[in-house]
């Protein structure tokens, strides 16, 4: 017996949930295709857990309808939706065994007993605790014990599996072995998952595409990549890792692209849809380049503040145009603070964004 995969699709048309007079969802519609790892990502409070929990049918939409495959599940109690849940807080029975935690949901489904306990070592192999189910939770590790949760919501073969903030318990090192296990597993059985975290580099380490949330409305979507390359505006720009942000002008626009300068220099960039006019610019901080001598195309600056972190060097420049953040790997050829510098953009480098 092995776990099986009914991956499903989730639909949202026009889905809104109020508490009183605070919309914490406003008007989403969203598709996700089954068989995809999909993450709601978003500070607190923008929408991304409530999102979730009307998935899981643990709050019920105000307005708009949810599908899950073709079935409209957006009255339907939790129990009737064929989806499962993995919490922040693991929530296992600390009375009962590990393979008693994993097999818990097929006993209260009506599975018989040999039947549940083989689908529960199954999924016990699948996330590496094949000899532990004899244990108790209190004898595993943090790690383990997401472990567990993983498989007990593995074991009842839902249509769609939900991650709450999963790995907010782990210390960073076990974060990104967790992870990798998370999504090698749904990317093994062809899992649909939905998975709710603040953490960016989470979401770009696991997603196939993520739902950027912000004040209750989707700011963006789209792949890890498009996402960091080309954000739609300066909070998406500023959210997905860091980002300069600079005010510019767009001059002309031909075809699809832009010609844009910022102080003396100028650019010939994508246009994304922008007409003339002010504009703004998302620069990533490894995409800067600092010249200790005068270089054409490039912004006089002051070197404000140099530091070293290992890895790499991290600078702070002053411009006419504002403080711009830079990182270098170059550690050993070093620029120094109170110094003059020269600050360039690599190609490809700025992203052309709508104004403020």
């Amino acid at each position: 017996m092995t776990i099986k995969s009914n991956a499903a699709s989730v639909r949202f048309d026009a889905v809104t949930k109020a508490f009183g007079d605070v919309v914490a969802v406003d008007q989403i519609s969203l598709l996700i295709e089954p068989g995809k790892l999909v993450t709601l990502l978003g500070p607190s409070g923008c929408g991304k857990t409530t999102t979730l929990r009307l998935i899981a049918g643990l709050e019920m939409a105000t307005g708009g309808q949810i599908f899950i495959g073709d079935r409209d599940v957006t009255k339907l109690p939790a129990t009737d939706r064929d989806v499962a849940m993995v919490f922040q807080s693991y929530a296992l029975f600390p009375h009962m065994t590990v393979g008693e935690n994993v097999a818990y949901g097929l006993k209260v489904s009506g599975v018989k007993k040999p039947d549940a306990q083989a689908r529960s070592q199954d999924a016990l192999n699948l996330v590496g605790l094949a000899d532990l189910g004899d244990r108790m939770p209190s004898e595993l590790s943090g790690g383990q014990q997401q472990r567990v949760a993983v498989a007990r919501a593995l074991v009842l073969e839902p249509q769609v599996l939900l991650f709450d903030e999963p790995l907010s318990n782990l210390d960073a090192k076990l974060r990104r072995r967790v992870r990798e296990e998370i999504r090698e597993i749904q990317q093994n059985l062809g899992l649909t998952v939905i998975y709710v975290t603040h953490d960016q580099e989470e979401a770009l380490a696991v997603s196939d595409d993520i739902v950027v949330m912000n004040n209750a409305v989707i700011a963006q979507i789209g792949t890890p990549r498009e996402l960091y390359e080309v954000p739609s505006d300066a909070f998406v720009a500023d959210f997905i890792g860091e980002a300069n942000i600079l005010d510019c002008e767009i001059e002309s626009v031909a075809g699809d692209m832009a010609q844009v300068r910022l102080g003396d220099i100028v650019m010939q960039l994508p246009a994304l849809n922008l007409a003339p006019g002010p504009a703004q610019l998302a620069i990533r901080p490894r995409r800067v380049d600092l010249h200790a001598e005068a270089v054409a195309e490039t912004l006089p600056g002051t070197l404000l503040k140099a530091t070293y972190v290992g890895t790499h060097m991290e600078y702070r420049i002053e411009t006419a145009h504002g403080e711009i953040f830079a990182i270098s790997g170059d550690v050993d050829d070093l620029h120094h603070a109170n110094s003059e510098i020269r600050v360039g953009f690599r190609d490809p480098g700025p992203v052309l964004i709508p104004a403020a």
